[in-house]
């Protein structure tokens, strides 16, 4: 296949055609919770003045792009499943690989984000307002978004412009870089973004993010009040549970070398980063950080003890 194919077949799950209709009803539960989880978690923050700081900002900014991550790739899974037509066309394709990675960039260097919120206001409590002020958050969120939608732009383009040489079937539920690692020609470009992307989106800040938490909790361990401990560790617990699932589901599934032997294992990896992950993430800071908890029972209309 030289030349340029318009038009892609994506191999979703392995399961019989009776099943697809239940699949799909999986699918949507998953993407609604989602949805209004994450929805709520914006409300919430918007709603209440005591959680408008630097913390709960890059929370709202996760919610956001929790929303959009799985709403670039679930409606049209369970179009496909739906319908039976599991073609894509070029543009469709390329327009949702661009948006994957935008989003997924984005989570990446917001994580980070995080773990350097926490890092500040366990390790320096006395200059939190002065390194995070409402500017500097604002500029990290800026060049996190201008980084994503630039990272993800050539990225993209330089896809785009590799012709498919053994196949135009796509052995997964979306279109996304990896799954044309296994039918596009050999291309060295390639390759190097590829390590390029793994370096500067995904190892650099999940080493900046294992650095700030692993000060963060030395600190931790050397507060002498046991009330204090638990305070922050609920609070870096919470973060670190969201960024285990994250790198640990989207690491994963980059490093494995490509094979029809593991088709399943990368399809339930994929799941799990995709729809998964989105919907627990405003689950756990929920359920971990009293203020969240507080401000949620506070919109239910419920009374809020202390």
């Amino acid at each position: 296949m030289e030349n340029y194919t318009y038009e892609f077949f994506i191999l979703t799950f392995p399961t019989h055609v009776n099943n697809k209709s239940n699949l799909s009803i999986v699918f949507v539960l998953l993407y609604m919770i989602a949805v209004i989880a994450n929805a709520v978690t914006i409300i919430v923050i918007y709603n209440d003045q005591h959680l408008h700081t630097p913390m709960y900002l890059f929370l709202c900014n996760l919610a956001i792009i929790d929303i959009f991550y799985t709403t670039t790739t679930v409606p049209h899974l369970v179009h496909m499943l739906l319908s039976g037509d599991y073609t894509i066309s070029f543009s469709q394709c390329f327009i949702q690989i661009y948006f994957f990675g935008f989003f997924a960039s984005i989570e990446d260097l917001l994580l980070f984000i995080m773990a350097y919120d926490r890092y500040v206001a366990i390790c320096h409590p006395l200059h939190y307002s002065n390194m995070l002020s409402k500017n500097k958050c604002l500029m990290f969120l800026t060049i996190a978004w201008v980084l994503g939608a630039l990272n993800s732009s050539f990225a993209t383009s330089v896809l785009a412009k590799i012709p498919m040489c053994y196949s135009n079937t796509a052995s997964h539920f979306f279109c996304e870089f990896k799954t044309f690692e296994k039918i596009s020609c050999p291309n060295v470009t390639f390759q190097l973004i590829s390590y390029l992307e793994a370096l500067t989106f995904g190892l650099g800040p999940l080493l900046g993010s294992i650095i700030s938490y692993t000060k963060g909790i030395i600190v931790i361990l050397h507060i002498k009040s046991s009330a204090g401990r638990r305070n922050a560790f609920s609070t870096c617990s919470s973060h670190l549970m969201v960024l285990t699932m994250t790198y640990g589901t989207f690491m994963t599934m980059y490093t494995i070398p490509p094979s029809k032997d593991t088709h399943v294992f990368e399809l339930t990896l994929s799941v799990l980063y995709t729809t998964i992950t989105p919907m627990l993430n405003p689950l756990i800071y929920s359920v971990r950080i009293k203020e969240v908890k507080r401000a949620i029972l506070k919109l239910m209309g419920c009374r809020v003890k202390g």
